[in-house]
């Protein structure tokens, strides 16, 4: 397998360059690292990193784009601290994709930004919500029609922990071995599941099939141990970008860091036959939304 992995010379989050090549990497479903691209941490900023810093019973940490902070304990200044760093961090994200994919910049909508301060290798889970599994993102509640999903991430930790992934073959791949296996699409059970509002809107075939992807992936001990796959560490001071409906990864280990996501239009990529959905398509022989 080639790597799925393009390493890029840049440190600047506001221009770090623009390049078609790197375009059609992120859109094949590669991962877009760069190693010296660093998010700066004042010192008030790096006492916020510890585990005590989340509420007891949340995952994660999050900002919301109208500036609600949820998951953080402590007294107001501490709230106050953990709010701007965020914040900053979400200005340089959207800084960085906008230079990065211009063309995206007036489509994308921000879903929350998030700060990670929980050490991944202990974190126990069900095998569906076991993110140290290979697998694509797909949510249950949340079908989108084929939006995309790109993330940004940067390795904050202060201790010199990496934070390491696996990642798997080209989509394509996953996709045709495991679509022979998927359970058939059913519009009325993706009708009922809207009116019990266990869906925040109407399932598609294409959120069927992604869920199937994402679940039979997972459960899959055999593939998760001899699948095609490369482990790749982030080190402190690393960012990347992907979007991860279509990178085939695993979070093996690591703590602290900060992450932005970004919804986009599926019509709005520079090569839309490069999206799931497209694949999927054509693998399917028939429209999916």
């Amino acid at each position: 397998m080639d790597s799925q992995i393009l390493t890029l010379d840049s440190a600047d989050w506001f221009s770090p360059g623009f390049d078609r090549r790197w375009i059609d990497a992120v859109e094949d479903g590669k991962v877009l690292h760069f190693p010296r691209l660093a998010f700066s941490l004042s010192a008030q900023e790096q006492a916020l990193l510890r585990p005590e810093l989340l509420r007891p019973g949340v995952r994660n940490i999050s900002l919301d784009s109208t500036g609600d902070l949820k998951g953080v304990a402590g007294e107001p200044a501490v709230q106050a601290a953990a709010k701007t760093l965020i914040a900053r961090f979400s200005a340089g994200a959207k800084g960085l994709v906008d230079s990065l994919f211009p063309a995206y910049a007036a489509h994308l909508r921000a879903a929350p930004t998030s700060l990670r301060p929980m050490q991944v290798a202990s974190r126990r889970q069900s095998w569906r919500a076991d993110d140290r599994r290979l697998h694509v993102d797909a949510f249950p509640s949340r079908p989108n029609r084929g939006e995309r999903i790109l993330r940004v991430f940067t390795n904050v930790n202060p201790h010199g922990e990496p934070r390491v992934w696996r990642v798997g073959e080209p989509f394509g791949s996953a996709a045709a071995r495991f679509l022979p296996m998927a359970r058939r699409y059913s519009p009325a059970e993706a009708r009922l599941l809207r009116a019990l509002r266990v869906t925040k809107s109407l399932r598609t075939e294409y959120d069927h099939l992604m869920l199937q992807l994402h679940d039979r992936m997972k459960a899959d001990v055999r593939y998760q141990r001899e699948a095609p796959q490369e482990t790749f560490t982030f080190a402190p001071g690393a960012s990347w970008v992907c979007f991860s409906d279509q990178t085939l990864h695993a979070v093996m280990s690591g703590q602290h860091m900060l992450e932005q996501t970004f919804h986009l239009p599926v019509d709005r990529q520079y090569n839309q036959q490069a999206s799931p959905l497209a694949i999927l398509t054509r693998l399917r022989g028939h429209a999916l939304i």
